[in-house]
C-alpha cells in the first residue's frame, strides 16, 4: 500500500534548540541565581523533566506550572539555593516560557523544509504530532513551517500524548488515510517508533549523529534491533519514493 502521510514528531525531528536547553537556562538564570555549572544543570534538567512527565502526564494543571516545576527542580537540582529560586521562579518561568515560544529558543534543522518541500511536490500529506504544550504551534508559524503541514496535534491541545494510538488515529482521520498509509517520524524508541508500529503505521526512527553523540537522542540499554534506523529528513523521501514504487 501506498505511503500517502507523513507524520513527524516536533523536537529533535524537525526543530532543535538554538543552543542546548540548559546553556538557556544558565544564561536565563545567572542574573537571579548566579553561574551555575553547566553540565550539572545538564543532568539536573533531564532528571526533572523525567520526573515531572512521569508525575503530571500531558501538562496536567497546565502547561506554566508544569514548566515552573520542571524549572524549579532544575535550578536547585543544579546547585542553586531554594529559597532564591523560590524568590525569583515568578520573573524565571514567564522568561524561559517566552524564548521556548519562538525562534529565539529554536530552529529548524537544515533539512526540514527542504524535506517537507520535496513531499509537497509528491502530493503526500504532512502532520505534525508532538508530546508538547501549545506553544510548540507559536514556535513552528515563527519558523515558517505552518504553510507545510496539514494538521498539527500537540498533546497538550489534545489530551493525550505518544505513544497512545488515538493521537496517532486522529492524525490519519483528519487526513483522511488509513494507518497502513502512513509512516511516523521522530527520534523516541519507545513514544514515537513502537507507538507507531502498535497502531498500524510504519515508522523510522531518526538519529541524527553528532558531538558525544548529543543529536543521537539514545536511552541507556535501548535495543535497536529491526529498527529502521535513518540519519536525516532527506533519507525519509528516499524511503517514501522507494516503498511507493513498490507498492505499483
Amino acid at each position: 500500500m501506498a505511503i500517502r502521510l507523513v507524520t513527524f514528531d516536533a523536537l529533535h525531528t524537525l526543530v532543535t534548540p538554538r543552543l542546548p536547553v540548559y546553556v538557556q537556562y544558565a544564561l536565563t538564570f545567572e542574573p537571579y541565581l548566579g553561574a551555575l555549572a553547566p553540565a550539572a544543570l545538564k543532568r539536573s534538567f533531564i532528571a526533572a523533566l523525567k520526573q515531572v512527565q512521569q508525575e503530571q502526564p500531558v501538562y496536567r494543571g497546565g502547561a506554566e506550572e508544569w514548566w515552573g516545576d520542571v524549572i524549579r527542580r532544575t535550578a536547585i537540582g543544579a546547585g542553586a539555593d531554594a529559597r532564591a529560586v523560590d524568590a525569583s521562579l515568578g520573573e524565571i518561568v514567564p522568561r524561559l516560557l517566552k524564548r521556548f515560544s519562538s525562534r529565539e529558543g529554536y530552529k529548524l534543522f537544515n533539512d526540514s523544509l527542504s524535506t517537507l518541500k520535496r513531499l509537497k511536490e509528491l502530493n503526500i500529506h504532512t502532520a505534525l504530532i508532538s508530546n508538547t504544550d501549545a506553544r510548540m504551534q507559536a514556535v513552528i508559524e515563527d519558523l515558517d513551517l505552518i504553510p507545510y503541514l496539514d494538521t498539527m496535534l500537540l498533546s497538550e491541545t489534545e489530551g493525550v500524548e505518544k505513544p497512545s494510538c488515538e493521537i496517532f488515529r486522529r492524525a490519519c482521520e483528519r487526513i483522511g488515510v488509513q494507518p497502513h498509509e502512513t509512516v511516523h517520524v521522530g527520534d523516541e524508541l519507545y513514544c514515537d517508533y513502537n507507538g507507531a508500529t502498535a497502531c498500524g503505521l510504519k515508522a523510522l526512527l531518526i538519529r541524527r549523529p553528532g558531538p558525544e553523540g548529543d543529536e543521537e537522542r539514545k536511552e541507556p540499554g535501548e535495543d535497536l534491533t529491526n529498527v529502521v534506523v535513518v540519519p536525516g529528513l532527506s533519507q525519509v523521501v528516499d524511503w517514501v519514493q522507494q516503498q511507493n514504487k513498490r507498492s505499483k
